[in-house]
């Protein structure tokens, strides 16, 4: 990879490589756009096949941290962080200190916190060193598991995108395949049993499903009979590239909300399903409310005050549905779009700022 042609390409700002030698700590902080504020964005650990690999993971996962921030709401840029190792079985307390003290070296241009691989023990230890993340220990005045608010604001995405599709935003009587039944999806089905939803539910892990039938009178179907199954909705809510050339053809749903991350396999089925007429809701916009979730640990956490910015996640899907309509293009060109603008108008009211600070300096005598 040339890197700095690829950072150039995409306008990333920072990369940083850190080791430590004691502990056996490999990392990649990857810095994409401060433009809104510092960048936040987890650390993931994982068996990366190359190092070339990891770095190629932390520039991808950056940037979307930079869209899904933007997209948020939020007054922060995006970033990421990669640790090189087997999350089982390289860890160690001196690692995540030492990568603390890589964290506190940015001085605030970077904030981490959980990803894939880590734990709330491994983020207690980096704050050993640094102040700069989040998702701690809820001891320490962390938010605690953010599973529930993200199921929420899934919840709250999935009502904006029926009523784009259907003409009103409830959620009584309507049929929903929700495909994976973890932690974000069950809280999820929590709200939409409530409201009176009919769910029908698949997972490769099979207690989960029993505790949706149990819990809320699901039908369960198996993995692959999920894409057939007559719906309204299909919540994505486990793994990415669902929507593809062979899925796109057997789907029934008017609606795509769900919690998965990376849910196009490539964009030309985002094209498809607007070709379509299919609603769908962006996946890095629809499930930000974990994102959104920590960010308001940055001012000392409130879960009211947090669970109210979630809530303007309905609002951000209709604006995006509303540009989709006023240009004609897929949902998920438009959430870009609304990103990009913002973006843009925060860097030109900045670099406004600064021109008019300079001419003000220019005349002191």
């Amino acid at each position: 990879m040339e890197l700095f042609s690829y950072m150039e390409e995409y306008d990333y700002e920072q990369v940083v490589f850190c080791q430590d030698k004691n502990s056996g700590l490999k990392a990649i902080i990857v810095i994409h756009d401060t433009t809104l504020g510092p960048a936040l964005g987890g650390t993931r650990m994982w068996t990366y096949d190359s190092e070339e690999a990891a770095l190629e993971d932390a520039l991808r996962l950056a940037r979307g941290m930079t869209y899904k921030n933007a997209a948020a709401g939020l007054n922060l840029g995006g970033g990421k962080a990669v640790i090189i190792g087997d999350p089982k079985t390289d860890k160690n307390p001196e690692m995540f200190r030492a990568f603390g003290r890589y964290i506190q070296g940015l001085n605030g241009r970077y904030i981490t916190a959980e990803d894939v691989g880590t734990t709330v023990h491994d983020m207690d230890l980096i704050h050993m060193e640094t102040d700069f993340v989040t998702g701690i220990s809820p001891e320490s005045g962390s938010s605690g598991n953010p599973s529930p608010v993200t199921g929420y604001g899934v919840y709250k995405g999935m009502k904006a995108a029926v009523k784009e599709a259907f003409g009103d935003d409830s959620l009584e009587g309507r049929v929903i395949a929700i495909q994976g039944i973890g932690n974000v999806a069950y809280a999820l089905c929590e709200h939409l049993h409530r409201e009176g939803a009919q769910l029908i539910v698949t997972d490769i892990n099979q207690e989960a499903v029993e505790r949706a039938v149990e819990a809320f009178g699901a039908k369960a179907v198996d993995p692959d009979e999920i894409y057939d199954v007559a719906c309204d909705i299909y919540a994505p809510c486990a793994l990415g590239a669902t929507i593809n050339d062979e899925t796109i053809s057997k789907l029934k749903a008017k609606v795509i909300a769900g919690s998965a991350n990376n849910q196009l396999k490539e964009t030309k089925h985002g094209d498809m399903l607007h070709e379509q007429g299919i609603v769908y809701a962006p996946d890095y916009v629809i499930n930000s409310g974990g994102v959104i979730n920590v960010a308001d640990e940055l001012n000392g956490y409130n879960h009211k005050r947090a669970l109210k910015k979630v809530e303007t996640i309905y609002d951000s899907l209709q604006k995006i549905f509303a540009i989709s309509k006023r240009d004609d293009i897929p949902t998920y060109l438009a959430a870009d779009r609304m990103v990009e603008e913002r973006i843009k108008s925060e860097y030109r009211s900045k670099s406004q700022f600064l021109l008019n600070g300079r001419h003000i300096l220019s005349r002191r005598p």
